[in-house]
């Protein structure tokens, strides 16, 4: 009925689209998420906390032109507030706790949680981001695309 009607189907990623071989788009996530570059799983992704390299040491891949931005930060906001929400309303129905102790409860697992995972998800983003060759990681520029009507 598409294909009737002039519509062509989208693909996003790999060799459908531009005639590039497809990345390894898990493989790369958990490359990134241990802290390895996503091409080659062997440099290190990370020159500080969240500073990314600007090229791995071994493979040379440029890693510079990322662009996690605050993707990762959402991610881990998510992925805290399911669990630590999960476990306080466990808590809450089978315990009767005080405020202060919940207080001393879910406010340090909440610190820790964020801090742990903040730099394995940006990892993660960082090799979706090269598996799927997107903002410069195809060997194009990224540029900003017009506004409509323009």
């Amino acid at each position: 009925m598409a294909s009737e009607l002039g519509i062509q189907e989208q693909v996003f990623g790999g060799e459908h689209h531009s005639g590039r071989v497809a990345r390894p788009l898990w493989a790369a996530m958990k490359r990134g998420a241990l802290g390895r570059c996503p091409h080659c799983g062997q440099g290190k992704l990370f020159a500080g906390f969240t500073k990314s390299v600007d090229k791995c040491s071994v493979c040379g891949e440029e890693l510079y032109h990322h662009r996690a931005d605050d993707l990762p930060a959402y991610l881990v906001i998510v992925i805290v507030g399911h669990i630590v929400l999960g476990a306080f309303m466990a808590v809450e129905a089978t315990s009767t706790l005080s405020m202060w102790q919940h207080i001393a409860i879910w406010v340090p697992l909440t610190i820790a949680l964020s801090v742990a995972l903040l730099q394995p998800v940006k990892g993660a983003v960082i090799g979706l981001q090269w598996a799927l060759y997107m903002h410069g990681f195809g060997g194009e520029k990224d540029a900003t695309e017009p506004r409509p009507g323009t």
